[in-house]
């Protein structure tokens, strides 16, 4: 009979071999949970990065969206009251958001009285800073915000975290878009061709303005804003409402009334412009023929027209006026083009002196505001002639913004991001 003598030195080699194994073993699964966490952090965190930069688009096509209604409302010249631009600009942001993928959602959802606020942003003279005001109008700022939150029952879920113990991710992102007050316009160097400024060649006195502002909203704003009651270059006391704006067919009726009142900026003979003078202005070279004006009214300012102020800025100086040359005046010559923008939205400057004659007479402007083109006769005798407008909201991607509270015929830029 054989025997086997056992080597104490194989079976302390095999212990040794199976403790390595259980090392291996608990590395392994220390080395997978790891793996897991990490592959938790990259998938979910990239899901949250991704979702969240999808919210953020949500909010900010919203909050622009909701801002172009808003200013429907604006001023004198509103097409709509401000509770029903309220009301549209809250459906319209609510209708953007719903187009937006968020994550695992095809068309996210928005409340249209908690997730929007509209209000005032207006400049604090005194504190030097911006103001917002919500739920104060005029209104020209909308906020928007857009949540996946479990309050909803919409947060993020999570996949691999879910080995961790987090089932979803809480996000919320907001945006607020504003139209701000312009003191003025600018085509900046490198400006397309195609882009121009719809400023009107024609100016009008401040007191006219006051009066009629006066008249719609049954206040007394032409003390506040000086020249009281000098009518100069316009009938100032002559308000009527005769035309209207048909918003659904972008049409202007005559013999028709809108509520909202006109006035006639053609000048009469009993106005207080110098001789040679009817209201017109140069915007651009001094030398400007009648074909510079028909192009200005049709098409607008250029970058030429531009040229001619400094730094390509048609704005105030540091005492808030603005001198512009006189030009020969309204005249047939231009009734053709004048014709052609009935119906359309343009700014006219604003005077508070004119002094010199015809071509050289010098306008001092103190503000920009916003009118629509109701009706233009430049025939015939001069108590028949007209050139009628009536106030409308101007906002325009030109308009230069500035440090100024907002009034209600403040001309307004464009949409911007301000939060």
């Amino acid at each position: 009979m054989c025997t086997y003598k056992a080597n104490p030195k194989r079976s302390l080699t095999g212990r040794k071999h199976l403790d390595r194994r259980g090392v291996i073993l608990v590395f392994a699964a220390v080395m997978l949970l790891i793996s897991f966490a990490f592959a938790a952090f990259v998938v979910d965190f990239g899901m949250v990065t991704l979702t969240k930069g999808q919210m953020q688009n949500a909010a900010d096509s919203a909050a622009h969206a909701a801002t172009l209604e808003i200013a429907r409302s604006f001023g004198p010249g509103n097409e709509l009251t401000v509770d029903q631009a309220e009301s549209i600009a809250r459906a319209r942001a609510v209708e953007m958001i719903s187009k937006f993928r968020t994550g695992d959602v095809a068309a996210t959802d928005a409340h249209q009285v908690r997730d929007i606020r509209v209000g005032r942003r207006s400049w604090n003279d005194s504190d030097k800073e911006w103001e917002d005001e919500w739920g104060v109008s005029p209104y020209n700022m909308v906020e928007v915000t857009v949540r996946r939150t479990n309050t909803d029952t919409t947060a993020l879920p999570m996949t691999f975290a879910k080995l961790l113990g987090r089932e979803n991710f809480e996000l919320t992102t907001t945006s607020v878009y504003a139209l701000q007050p312009g003191n003025g316009f600018t085509l900046p160097p490198g400006t397309p061709p195609s882009d121009t400024i719809h400023l009107l060649p024609i100016a009008l006195d401040l007191g006219s303005w006051s009066n009629l502002l006066d008249q719609v909203y049954g206040t007394s704003t032409s003390s506040a804003c000086g020249n009281v009651g000098t009518g100069q270059g316009a009938n100032a006391n002559s308000f009527d409402d005769e035309y209207a704006w048909n918003a659904n067919d972008r049409v202007v009726e005559a013999d028709e009334s809108d509520g909202i009142l006109e006035i006639n900026i053609y000048p009469d003979l009993n106005s207080g412009l110098a001789p040679g003078n009817r209201g017109t202005v140069d915007l651009g070279h001094a030398g400007n023929s009648t074909s510079d004006l028909k192009r200005q009214i049709r098409y607008g300012l250029n970058s030429y027209d531009l040229s001619f102020f400094p730094n390509n800025r048609i704005t105030f100086d540091s005492s808030g006026a603005l001198y512009l040359n006189g030009d020969t005046g309204i005249s047939a010559g231009i009734k053709d083009a004048l014709e052609d923008i009935i119906g359309q939205v343009r700014a006219i400057p604003i005077f508070i002196s004119v002094t010199g004659q015809g071509n050289n007479a010098t306008y001092t402007i103190v503000k920009f505001v916003g009118v629509r083109i109701m009706g233009v006769k430049l025939t015939g005798g001069p108590n028949s002639r007209h050139l009628t407008v009536q106030p409308a909201v101007f906002s325009d991607s030109h308009v230069l913004r500035g440090d100024l509270s907002v009034n209600v015929d403040s001309i307004l830029s464009q949409p911007v991001p301000v939060h």
